[in-house]
């Protein structure tokens, strides 16, 4: 008896396989929530000159630091993606936990900038600014989270073999969590 993979992740109605479709779901989805919270920070910060104040206590090289690693961690999930799909798994695995180190790298960048601000007053009732830029930002952070844990996931798979499309998946999320940061860091860190 040969074990056969259920029909729901061998074939696609639209031609892409499911996994990918579904990670493009995750991503639209995603989208929408960090769209709306941009959107509307955005709209308040055109009629409140005075943030701009508050967002120079932002950290812009905590904030740079951030930028460059979670950058670094996209080239390495690539990387991960491109060895899994030549059949290096070693190499997969290892580049996949580089990927969750950056994550790492990042958390900590994030909770070094929230405790000294949070130590300066700056906390998430001080006035709208700092509600945004805690709820975007750790919101954000979540995401990050997240993706580390399914990376984690992901890896004991690559490891043994099994599941490696999951790799480019778990790939798109990581990009799009790069990608809300490219957002965040101009509005709260440079736009001052």
């Amino acid at each position: 008896m040969s074990f056969q993979a259920p029909l729901a992740t061998s074939r696609s109605v639209t031609g892409l396989p499911t996994g990918r479709l579904a990670i493009w779901w995750v991503v639209v989805s995603e989208i929408v929530i960090f769209g709306g919270l941009i959107a509307c920070y955005v709209m308040f910060r055109l009629r409140h000159p005075e943030w701009g104040e508050y967002a120079s206590h932002t950290s812009t090289p905590a904030g740079a630091l951030n930028t460059f690693v979670l950058l670094t961690s996209s080239l390495s999930i690539v990387l991960a993606h491109q060895a899994a799909a030549a059949g290096n798994l070693v190499k997969s695995f290892r580049y996949i936990w580089c990927t969750i180190g950056g994550g790492g790298i990042f958390l900590l960048v994030k909770s070094y900038e929230w405790t000294t601000e949070i130590s300066h007053g700056y906390t998430l009732f001080a006035n709208n600014f700092w509600s945004f830029y805690y709820t975007a930002t750790g919101l954000h952070g979540l995401h990050v989270i997240a993706g580390m844990v399914i990376m984690a996931i992901i890896s004991i798979g690559v490891r043994k073999g099994e599941h490696l499309p999951r790799v480019e998946y778990i790939g798109i999320y990581w990009h799009f969590v790069d990608i809300v940061w490219l957002f965040l860091f101009p509005l709260f860190y440079i736009a001052k």
